[in-house]
């Protein structure tokens, strides 16, 4: 099924989202890879390979994006709004504009990659879209404040969009990838999981049948249920809490 679908994946150029443009390249797919930074985009190559430079915080270069994927391919089956950055600033000192951007560019970035591909999607009577959030959605630690409020916001939008579109066979969910030795530490994490650890999930979540779920959370394969009050993650939060106190 892959080798006639074409996937366009955002934040392409690193980390998770070239794992999973060279998987899906692997396997036969047509990619289209975006990103903000062209010369990342530039280290990958592949017969069935298409290249964007693109900001997702800005609409109208997300539209153009999906519509090049579209003229290019002559189709668009599935979207990876995948494109982001880590925070790491306290909301006292953040410069004026810090944590807007960032909320432009994770939370903004993925409502425009659903918002200009659904139409596309409508018309073909199919589409996947894959929204990557991430459980410091439902965490207190210092300094996330503009990733946490993107993630949770991606996490709220895509279960109304996945509502929105349940009269035709598009499924909006959204994976976790986990600790991943990605740019976003702005180092090298050895001691964290390889991206391509996650491509299992992601192909999965690409590959789902007209019956798959949609709204959902998935991690390692797994539906993860996020904001549950009795989930591991959240007894973890309350024991530091415990420990602070």
């Amino acid at each position: 099924m892959l080798n006639e679908q074409t996937i366009l994946i955002t934040g392409a150029g690193s980390g998770l989202g070239r794992a999973w443009a060279l998987g899906f390249l692997a396997e036969g797919a047509t990619v289209v890879a975006a990103d903000i930074d062209g010369d990342k985009l530039s280290t990958l190559s592949g017969e069935r390979l298409h290249t964007r430079v693109v900001d997702v915080a800005d609409a109208t270069g997300v539209r153009q994006m999906v519509d090049f994927a579209v003229e290019q391919t002559g189709r668009l089956d599935v979207l990876f709004n995948n494109a982001g950055v880590a925070y790491g600033r306290l909301i006292e000192n953040a410069p004026d504009g810090f944590f807007e951007h960032h909320i432009a560019l994770h939370l903004f970035g993925c409502v425009n990659g659903m918002r200009a591909a659904i139409p596309h999607m409508r018309q073909r009577g199919f589409g996947r879209i894959i929204n990557t959030i991430s459980r410091g959605a439902e965490a207190n630690v210092p300094g996330t404040s503009g990733y946490a409020a993107a993630k949770a916001g991606m996490f709220a939008a895509s279960r109304v969009a996945a509502e929105e579109v349940r009269d035709s066979d598009i499924l909006i969910n959204m994976l976790i990838p986990g600790p991943t030795n990605t740019d976003i530490w702005g180092r090298d994490r050895p001691d964290l999981q390889p991206p391509d650890a996650t491509w299992p999930t992601a192909r999965m979540l690409a590959t789902l049948p007209a019956d798959g779920p949609t709204g959902r959370v998935f991690w390692n394969e797994k539906e993860y249920l996020p904001f549950d009050p009795n989930g591991e993650f959240q007894k973890r939060i309350r024991a530091n809490d415990q420990k602070r106190s």
